[in-house]
Parts: C-alpha cells; structure tokens; sequence
C-alpha cells in the first residue's frame, strides 16, 4: 500500500485570480454599457477621441473575454487542477509571474485601445509587442499546468484535464498563426496575409477564439465545478469522452461560416458551413452531460443559487450551440449576417454561458476559500433573476432588431426598386431595440454589482485558508493497458500523450482550409487595375482603423441584388489583395463602404466628419473634430511603404523615399478642392481629414462597374 503524503494546495493564487476576476467583470460590463449607451446619444463620449464607440467597442471585447472571463479560467483551473490531481501547483513563483503578466496584459490593452492603437483583427485588436506578452505569459501558465499534472498524485487525468490541455494547445496554435506579423514602430506592424487570405486566417482565429478560450476551457470548469456543486457524479463518462474529441476536431474547422457570401472561395465557405452544422452533436452532447449531471438534485436547484447560475449557463451553452450552426446555413446566414442578430447571438453565450458559469463558481469557491458561509443567499437570488432579465433583454431586442434591419434591407417595391433606399431608415427603426438592450446591459451590470457587494461581505466575515492541507498516496506510474481496461484510459494517464493528440486533432483542419488559400493562386485571382494604396490613402486607410470605423461600416458586398442595387458592383478577392489588415466587418451599424470611392464629393465627407446628422440626418455616428485639428504624423511612412514593399506591394525600388513628397502632393490637391467647396483652414494639406478623404473616395473605384443593359 503507498504511503500516504502530506501536502499543501495554493489557494492565494486562486484568491488572487478571483479577485481580478470580480473587478475586471465591473470594468468590462461597465466598458460595455457605455459603448450601448453611445449607440443611442453618440454625443456620449463628449468629443473626446479616446472613448468613441469605435475605440471602446474593441476594449469592451477585450476586457470580456480576456480580462473577465481569462481570470475567471485561470481562477477555475489553478483550483480544480492541485485537487484533481493530488498535489500542489508546480512552481509558486511561475504561478505568481503568470498572474501579475496577465493583469499587466490588461492593463497595456486598456492603455492603448483607447489611443487607438490596434491590428484592427477581431478578438487580436492587440499590437506586436503585446502580442509576444501574451505567447510569454501563455508559456509560463503551460509550463506550470503540465509540471504540476507530470508531479501530480493521481495517475488518472479527470476530463476537465483534458480541455484544459487542449485548450493550451490550441490557443497557442491560434495566436501564433494569425499574429505573424512584421513591426513597423512600436505600436503599428503588418499582418503577412492580405485580404482573402488575411480573412480566412483571422476567422480560423476568430472563431476557434470562441471555440478555444470561451467554449473548451469553460466546458472543463463545468465537468468539475457542477458535479461539486450538485454533489453528483457525472452523468456520463463515455459520453465526455465522445463529447471531448469530436468537439475539439470538429471545431477547428468551421471558421468560414464568418465569411459566407463573401469573396472566400466557395470551397472554403461550404467546408465550413459543413464542419459548423455537424458541431451541434457533440455541442449538445456536453450540454445534456452537464444537465443530466443534475438527476436526482433539481428539488435543490430552487434553493441553491450555485445551481440556479450553472443550470442557466449551460442551457445558454446549449442555445447558442445550436444557433451558431443554423447561423451556418447559408440560407439562414443571408438574413442574420451583418445584423444585430449576431450580436445578440454572441451574448447569448457570453452573458449566459461564460458569465453565469463564472458567478456561479464565485459563488461556490469564495465561502470555501474563507472557510465561512455565504453572506447572502437572498442577494444571491437577487442577482440571478437580475441577471437573467438582463439577458433577455439584451438578447431578445437584438434578435427583434435583426430580422427588421435584414427584411429592411431586402426589400423592393413592385416596380422593381429598393423600399428603404436611404440606410438611415433600418437605423430610425431598431432604435427603440437598441433602448431596451441598454435597460438589458443596465441590469445586467447591476446584478454584477449585487455579487461583487455580496462576496466582499462573505470575504469579510470568514478568515481565509492560504495553504490547505491536504493528504494523498504517493503515486504509482502504471505503464501499459490493462485487460478489460477501456482503451481511453490508457491515454488518460500520459499528459504529453494527450497534448499530441489533441494538437493532431486540431491542426488537420487548420491545414486543409489555409493551406490551398496560400499555396494555390487561383484561390485569389488577380485583377490587373487593382494598385495598391497611394503614401496619403494608406495614410487614410490606417486612420480609419485607429478609429474603428470597421466596428460599424463593412467593406464587402455580396452578390445579392438588394446589395448590388443599393452599393454597386459585388466585392472580388483580387480587389483586396493589397488590403493588411482586411476590413470587410462584421455588423453594418452603418452602410457598407467598399463601392464610396466618388459617391460624395470631398466636400460631403469632410461636413460628415464635423457633423454626421448634419450629412445624414438621424444618424448615430459620433463627430471627428480632431480630424480636421491634428496634423499628419508622416514619420513612420517610409517604414510602412519599405514594410509593405517587403510583403510583396509592388512599389518601385526605393519607394520609401519618394513617398512622403507623394503624399504631400496629393494632399494638396485634395485640400485644393476642399477649399473650392468654402472649407477654409490654411492649414489643410496637413490635416488628418485629408487623408481620410483620399482614403475612403479610393474605396471600390479600381474595378469598373459593368454597363447597364437599357431597353
């Protein structure tokens, strides 16, 4: 018989997680109500350009998933994996470097998103130098996670083990592979790929984000913390294994269904609408394991907030499990993309799914840290029901505002013409919607406030227990199968074993669907009109992503007739070839952009900028004035034209040091015609605006629409 062991589990790296995970969860929400109040009064951000909803939009995202929920990972890992596997967390001082690295993270985020300092890459706004960070800080949890499962106790590996490995694996796969970029300064870099390419690899990133960070790591808190706190076991172990490597197969691959209807070849976009309608199996198969986890208690889930959250959670998890594949279908997908359908869609999970599985665990974890009861239940189910008619409200609105926005604009008269020609109209429409989401958010937050009140009060009243003694054989290594062994247990107890397998099961798809898009050219075709951007238009172009125009306006216009008759020609992939970032967008709060170049003169856009309801009335676009007031900063500008000339823009030789006299040329030309139009500034060539102008009036204009046949 092994002789037992004393030991001692870490609990002030825990405290520590759930501390951050209680204050970020207050600033990301509150982060997030500003940005859906702007959407209603965008005079909200009272002119300053640091809090427009185009810079914030990006902050709130971050600070949700990677403030909020990353800590709340974190918390719910260090906890669960010194208990499941007998032993104490491999290194103290790697555990504390990997939270102090993290919140610094946050923290270098918070900083520059509202500068505007950003790759414009969806879930990865972050630049260069935060990006390496974030490969360190991963690395030093990784190291931590399989030091302490190769020294630990218990030589079977639970199943929330195994979504923890596969989550390391993953998300380092991911963050890799859509940051390869090459720097610039220390706060602008360019992606290798372009536009199609580009594409592709940020939605395999994009959504395996959601699939990887939000999704996999959660699913392993659920396995641990529902059984605990149900006081059951796991309804199904075969069915946990069944759930755990389709999941992680099956869900690298559905990345294009982002992209549906675009320029993505259509090979690409099937594969992945395929892959997204054959993840709600095993989607659903965690789900029903965790409620059927629940048999036998759900006299308990009345009385018990704990449950109350985690039943909600993951019945969230089940929703949007099943309308992200019907959001795949291609039929289905013409309606809801670019809509608030999405959005609504994405909070579903991450209001439902990541949040209240996290004040869940808060609730479960907080009263045994500090070896003391709950300070309140009441407020306990105060904040559950708040919590719940806040996502309802949130939610439902959208779905509502959704629908009306794509039948809105679809729709034709019987003489053949747009009904709701002018974009504004959809936006007059959905705005009460957007009111009700914001009471949504509004009670949302306060019910996050109840909780933050509520656990400081149980924190106050117990005494808390930094190292928790703990006993345990010592483990014996098992080599080998044994007869009548089930053969996933062979795997089960070699960690690194596990982390091959799962970094095989996740980089199939990921090399079926980028490789052909990279080695293949005639996934791209090229268009021989298409130049790439002027010194000035690049100059605008880079702009227009400091201030997160993308948040709101698309640049891609698919091949529907209400798209062609209301923006022009549709989007070809050779058109985008040149485009680092790409930025065709993901919600249209505003109309797309690709076919503007010539639609307005310089004149308009310039007005547009100084006053947008003034251009366009009942418009909820917030001003620019620092536009027209701040200068060009051109000393990064040769850099970027011998950057990108590198990557493949065809510049002649030596470029770099014609651009800037280009730029200042062309600058004056459109100052020239801006002061034509009574735009006095005897500074204008110098302005920020002019660039912008070139920019967008560039927009669509490198192919020629194809003549109208008439009668």
């Amino acid at each position: 018989m092994a002789q037992v062991e004393t030991f001692y589990y870490d609990n002030a790296i825990v405290r520590k997680f759930a501390y951050a995970t209680m204050l970020w969860a207050v600033v990301g929400m509150l982060v997030g109500l500003i940005a859906a109040f702007q959407l209603i009064w965008p005079e909200l951000n009272l002119g300053i350009p640091y809090t427009t909803f185009g810079r914030i939009r990006p902050l709130h995202t971050n600070a949700a998933i990677f403030a909020f929920v990353g800590n709340g990972i974190y918390m719910g890992v260090y906890y669960s994996l010194q208990r499941l596997l007998k032993t104490r967390m491999f290194s103290n001082a790697l555990s504390n470097i990997h939270f102090w690295g993290w919140q610094s993270i946050i923290v270098m985020a918070a900083l520059t998103l509202p500068l505007g300092i950003t790759s414009a890459k969806e879930y990865a706004e972050l630049e260069w130098p935060i990006d390496i960070a974030i490969a360190l800080v991963w690395v030093v949890f990784g190291i931590n996670m399989f030091g302490t499962i190769l020294k630990r106790r218990e030589n079977h590996m639970y199943v929330a083990i195994w979504f923890y490995i596969a989550t390391w694996i993953t998300v380092t796969v991911l963050h890799i592979g859509n940051n390869i970029e090459i720097p610039v300064s220390a706060t602008k870099s360019y992606n290798i790929f372009a536009g199609v390419q580009d594409a592709l690899v940020q939605w395999w990133y994009g959504h395996n984000a959601v699939a990887f960070f939000l999704t996999t790591p959660y699913l392993g808190l659920m396995y641990y913390f529902l059984p605990k706190a149900a006081n059951r076991p796991v309804y199904s172990y075969r069915l946990s294994i069944i759930h755990f490597w389709a999941l992680i197969f099956i869900y690298i691959w559905a990345g294009p269904h982002h992209l549906l209807y675009t320029s993505l070849p259509d090979w690409a976009q099937s594969l992945g609408s395929v892959f997204s309608v054959m993840l709600i199996a095993p989607s659903w198969g965690g789900m029903l394991n965790g409620l059927l986890t629940l048999r036998g208690a759900w006299d308990r889930v009345r009385q018990d907030p704990v449950l109350k959250f985690m039943v909600v959670a993951i019945t969230a998890y089940g929703m949007a499990t099943f309308e992200g594949p019907m959001l795949s279908i291609k039929s289905v997908n013409a309606i809801s993309h670019f809509t608030d359908w999405t959005i609504g869609h994405v909070h579903i999970g991450t209001l439902g799914w990541n949040g209240f599985l996290t004040f869940g665990i808060l609730y479960w974890l907080i009263p045994r840290l500090f070896n003391t009861q709950l300070y309140s239940g009441k407020l306990a189910n105060a904040h559950f029901w708040i919590g719940t008619l806040g996502i309802a409200f949130y939610a439902i609105p959208l779905y509502w505002a959704g629908w009306a926005q794509s039948l809105m604009w679809k729709e034709f008269t019987p003489d053949g013409f747009l009904k709701y020609g002018n974009f504004l109209e959809t936006v007059t429409q959905i705005m009460p919607m957007y009111y009700i989401r914001a009471l949504g958010g509004t009670l949302y937050f306060a019910g996050t406030l109840v909780m933050v009140y509520n656990l400081i009060a149980t924190i106050r009243q117990g005494s808390f227990i930094g190292d928790e003694a703990a006993e345990a054989p010592a483990r014996v290594a098992t080599d080998g199968t044994h007869k009548g062994e089930h053969w996933h247990r062979w795997i089960e107890r070699r960690p690194m074993q596990m982390l091959i397998g799962s970094a095989i099961a996740i980089l199939i798809g990921g090399i079926i669907e980028i490789s052909p898009m990279v080695m293949i050219e005639s996934n791209i075709p090229k268009i021989a009109s298409v130049k790439p951007y002027t010194p000035l238009e690049l100059h605008g172009r880079d702009l227009y992503i400091r201030e997160g125009c993308l948040g709101c306006h698309s640049q891609m216009v698919r091949p529907f007739r209400s798209e062609t008759e209301r923006y022009g020609e549709y989007s070809k992939s050779g058109e985008f070839i040149y485009d680092r970032p790409f930025l065709w967008g993901s919600k249209r709060t505003g109309p797309d952009l690709h076919r503007e170049g010539g639609k307005y003169p310089d004149s308009w856009h310039y007005n547009h900028m100084v006053d947008p309801q003034s251009m366009s009335p009942g418009s909820i676009m917030p001003a620019y004035p620092w536009l027209l007031r701040d200068e060009m900063d051109l000393g990064t500008m040769p850099k970027k034209i011998k950057v990108l000339t590198m990557l493949g823009t065809p510049y002649p030789e030596g470029y770099e040091d014609q651009a800037v006299a280009d730029l200042k040329k062309q600058a004056s030309e459109v100052a020239e015609r801006l002061r034509k139009d009574g735009v006095e500034d005897d500074k204008l060539e110098k302005r920020d605006i002019v660039a912008l102008i070139a920019y967008l009036q560039r927009l669509g204009t490198d192919i020629k629409p194809k003549p109208q046949v008439t009668n």
